[in-house]
């Protein structure tokens, strides 16, 4: 067998294109762009046509003022290293979801506020006005901040769809938040509980918790499935992984535990994919039973979904 060296190539001229290719490499001078991000992924489940799009981005300092509040100091730096995060900060995505019936297009939580979540949509190819139905999973802020624009409904054409027991709890807790945005909009509202249609194809399914009527969909569609659970886990090692870690942004803590260890478990069980509001854009992935020490394990997507 032939010893490869570097001598032996440039010996036998084997290197020569790769000596220029190195040497026009250096020459080049393109200037740096920046960090970069895909802002939507598309796929089909069945018949319906599902489109994540990135409603926000943004960095948070001490993840575990967040996440794991009830484990050691040790315990949360063991974990974080053992996959590879940094405990100085944790990166936040924010993902509305568009589901395409064919009928309806339905959007799954408007983001931060309605700038930015237009830009998503449009970058999907999507106008504000194509939406019929918009869905709050819940009802805290980077869920709700986009229903409105400048005063008047973000989403002209649409109707509104919410959890019944969520929607009782925020319109008597006096927040801003839905006092400016969701209240305008009851008139045009239906409420929905555990096992109730939005659509042909997409039930809600309660998992309370993070919030008091916190909801997740399951979307079916020609033998095909999906889960948006939204934010009941907001961090595929931080808390899907590990269910009994208390959120800071969870209202009911040993509540949203069991609804973690109830959804992601029917999640794993039926091995169909699950799109998750928090979770690495695009967003998109499947759940299976955790190993070393965890209860679950994020697998995200990787083409499966592409044909």
């Amino acid at each position: 067998m032939t010893n490869l060296t570097r001598r032996n190539l440039l010996a036998t001229g084997t290197a020569l294109p790769f000596a220029g290719l190195a040497a026009g490499a250096a020459q080049a001078d393109a200037p740096m762009k920046g960090a970069s991000f895909a802002s939507h992924r598309r796929f089909m489940i069945g018949d319906f046509e599902v489109t994540t799009i990135l409603g926000g981005t943004t960095p948070r300092e001490n993840p575990q003022g967040i996440f794991g509040m009830n484990v050691s100091e040790e315990e949360f730096a063991t974990v974080s290293r053992e996959n590879f995060l940094s405990t100085d900060a944790s990166q936040f995505f924010f993902t509305p979801t568009l589901v395409n019936t064919g009928s309806e297009l339905v959007l799954f939580d408007t983001g931060l506020n309605a700038a930015a979540t237009l830009s998503a949509i449009e970058g999907a190819g999507y106008t504000a006005d194509q939406v019929d139905i918009v869905v709050l999973t819940h009802m805290h802020g980077d869920h709700i901040g986009g229903l409105m624009n400048g005063g008047a409904p973000t989403f002209a054409n649409a109707r509104y769809v919410a959890g019944q027991v969520e929607y009782d709890h925020w319109a008597g807790a006096g927040n801003d938040g839905f006092e400016a945005n969701v209240r305008p909009l009851a008139d045009q509202m239906t409420f929905v509980g555990d096992g109730n249609d939005v659509v042909s194809g997409i039930t809600g399914m309660a998992a309370f918790g993070h919030t008091p009527g916190h909801m997740v969909y399951r979307i079916d569609s020609a033998d095909k499935g999906l889960v948006i659970f939204a934010d009941l886990a907001n961090h595929p090692v931080w808390s899907l992984a590990r269910p009994d870690w208390e959120v800071r942004f969870d209202a009911d803590k040993a509540g949203a535990a069991a609804s973690r260890k109830n959804v992601l478990g029917m999640i794993a069980a039926d091995r169909v994919p699950a799109i998750g509001y928090h979770m690495p854009f695009p967003a998109v992935g499947y759940v299976d039973t955790g190993k070393n020490g965890a209860d679950f394990h994020w697998v995200p997507e990787a083409g499966q979904l592409m044909s």
